[in-house]
């Protein structure tokens, strides 16, 4: 295990997407023009009509992976939350229908329906990146 810890935050950050507007794109967008390099994800709530969702369907290596697409479909968006690190998301979300919910990795092309509110919480004195390990996989 390793970990990371930080005693300074830094600017907190509250978005408000409108309809027609891309979650993971306005995400990205805000932390190029912020100059955001380490930070978290603490919330995302909001309605979505397009979705995709990654997700790995086996347990072996290397990984097989779904990618679920949604599209014209009204979407309740439960939950984003994740890692910022050297300028780069990596973000989990939930979303459900009237019927389920679904869960994975947010990909880009999420249109927000009606809105949409992300919280990040920048973080300060914290040098992390995400290196690939033995497996190629990137980790922190």
């Amino acid at each position: 295990m390793k970990y990371f810890s930080t005693n300074r935050t830094g600017r907190t950050f509250i978005l408000s997407l409108n309809q027609g507007e891309y979650v993971l794109e306005t995400i990205n967008d805000l932390i190029q023009k912020e100059n955001i390099v380490n930070g978290v994800v603490v919330s995302g709530i909001g309605t979505l009509d397009k979705c995709t969702l990654h997700m790995v369907t086996t347990t072996g290596y290397p990984p097989v992976e779904y990618f679920d697409k949604r599209d014209d479909v009204p979407l309740e968006l439960v939950s984003v939350q994740g890692v910022i690190a050297d300028r780069t998301p990596h973000l989990h979300c939930t979303v459900s229908d009237s019927e389920k919910a679904y869960a994975g990795h947010l990909e880009t092309g999420c249109r927000v329906l009606y809105l949409c509110e992300v919280v990040i919480q920048e973080l300060l004195d914290l040098n992390i990146r995400r290196t690939p390990n033995e497996k190629n996989i990137r980790v922190l």
